[in-house]
């Protein structure tokens, strides 16, 4: 009787625990909303610019908005770590910045803003309602059975989307810029010029040739792209479709770019790169994520599922890969070796030599 008794505890406290996380599941769209309202409202920004904590009654004077209604709302943040309360003065209760919070002003270097504020935007979410149907029909894309166009394609012909998109895209890109300089800034040793191929609005590469002013470089992207594009000094926008052809330069840098592309896609981008360099010295570099499904840092690992989701909600066949996915499209398209340089904890430089 004891044996079962323990038995049907057990599985009690198995089953609250389910509900509770099945709940988790079903209200977690209130952090995604959550976030953006502190972009929207600029929190975070506020909270930089001030330099020290501030009160509740100073803080909801600054955004000029309900003092009870910001408390909740920050009390659900720091719940999950994004800014701190801090005891100041006469035992006030104050709120200050922390790593995560901190990635949500837009006054920062290192700020995901722009990203959280495309991926929360009408035209993304009308994507992911649709991942049932592309699973009973795989020939159907959620962003195409939601727009009736692939992103590329809605991006074009909708210029607003298109700054979301490229902002969103420039200003992680910024991140991993400084970190691939930081980490393994030697890769560009030698380089006299180098094709940023789908650079977006050219904030990477402009990043990239500022700290190598020895190296020029080649933003190649679709024409709407780069006709929004800023100018920026030994950088040079160039126009065209990576399938048709890639401007001749010394390395060929492909950022965020072939997970969009299934895998015959990406071989035939990867040969178009492989053409553009010489033989001798030349090389491809990629970067992107790496999935690791038996990782020991399963935060990590998904992440990197999660992005896996996304290409298939935003993009018509794209996917994140394996290292064996990623060897399997290198050599397919001719490269004879190739080195990998995890540069942060999602994303990877991959080095693919002719």
């Amino acid at each position: 009787m004891e044996v079962k008794h323990k038995e049907c505890s057990s599985k009690t406290e198995e089953d609250g625990q389910a509900i509770v996380q099945m709940w988790r599941y079903i209200f977690r769209f209130t952090e995604m909303a959550a976030i953006k309202c502190v972009i929207d409202l600029k929190i975070a920004d506020i909270i930089e610019s001030y330099g020290s904590p501030m009160t509740l009654s100073h803080l909801s004077s600054a955004l000029n908005c309900s003092s009870s209604i910001l408390h909740r709302i920050l009390r659900f943040l720091i719940h999950r770590g994004i800014f701190k309360e801090e005891t100041i003065g006469e035992n006030q209760t104050a709120y200050s910045q922390t790593p995560l919070s901190r990635l949500l002003a837009t006054n920062v270097e290192s700020t995901m803003a722009p990203l959280l504020l495309l991926e929360t935007s009408p035209v993304m979410l009308a994507a992911w309602p649709n991942l049932s149907a592309h699973l009973k029909n795989s020939e159907t894309f959620p962003f195409e059975i939601a727009h009736g166009k692939d992103l590329w394609s809605y991006a074009e012909a909708n210029p607003e989307h298109n700054v979301l998109f490229n902002e969103a895209m420039a200003c992680y890109a910024k991140v991993i810029a400084f970190a691939i300089l930081e980490g393994c800034g030697d890769i560009f040793d030698g380089v006299g010029c180098l094709v940023d191929v789908g650079g977006g609005n050219g904030s990477t590469l402009s990043i990239l040739v500022n700290a190598c002013p020895w190296m020029k470089g080649i933003n190649f992207d679709l024409p709407h792209v780069v006709c929004a594009s800023p100018q920026y000094e030994n950088v040079q926008h160039v126009a065209g479709n990576m399938f048709d052809f890639v401007p001749k330069a010394d390395v060929a840098f492909l950022k965020w770019i072939l997970h969009d592309w299934n895998d015959e896609e990406c071989i035939k981008i990867l040969k178009r790169c492989k053409e553009a360099i010489p033989k001798s010295g030349g090389k491809v570099i990629i970067v992107e994520a790496i999935i690791e499904e038996k990782s020991e840092n399963k935060k990590v690992s998904d992440v990197g599922l999660m992005f896996d989701l996304v290409m298939m909600a935003h993009t018509n066949k794209g996917k994140e890969r394996t290292i064996e996915e990623w060897a399997f499209v290198i050599n397919a398209a001719g490269f004879t070796r190739y080195t990998i340089t995890p540069i942060q904890p999602i994303q990877s430089l991959i080095q693919c030599f002719p």
